[in-house]
């Protein structure tokens, strides 16, 4: 059982699949310090000077001017502000993949068309062969005059 673990974790996908995660998890960590640190203080001032991330109700009875301070008095409340922060990191960051997604989707189909063709269909079976071939081995036709 242990043999089959170390194949299976040693299979290329799951390597691959965990190097996505770690760089995943430290994009997501630069993608939330940009939007908690830089586009949350700016949206904030456009507004009004609004903090986001200190937006919240209190449940239970006080009166409070952050949020630590009603956590400190063990006071639960409903943090809508931190929720906003979140919807935007999660926007930014599907937002970024999407377009990184979208660039190598087309370097691939450049990649594509830029590749000559290894094979080309005989013109008397329509079966797929070689680009070199000079007899269709399907047909057993003679193809030299498609060359």
């Amino acid at each position: 059982m242990l043999k089959e673990f170390k194949e299976f974790a040693m299979r290329g996908n799951v390597i691959d699949l965990a190097v996505g995660v770690i760089i995943g998890s430290a994009f997501g960590k630069i993608v939330s310090s940009l939007v908690s640190d830089i586009i949350m203080p700016l949206v904030g001032l456009l507004i009004g000077k609004v903090d986001f991330s200190n937006l919240f109700i209190v449940l239970g009875n006080g009166s409070f001017n952050t949020i630590a301070e009603a956590q400190k008095a063990g006071v639960p409340t409903l943090n809508y502000g931190i929720f906003i922060n979140n919807i935007i990191d999660f926007l930014i960051i599907s937002f970024s993949i999407f377009i990184f997604v979208n660039q190598i989707n087309h370097f691939s189909k450049r990649r594509e068309k830029e590749k000559p063709a290894s094979v080309k269909k005989c013109k008397y079976c329509y079966s797929e062969i070689p680009a070199e071939a000079t007899r269709c081995p399907h047909c057993t036709s003679r193809l030299e005059d498609e060359v």
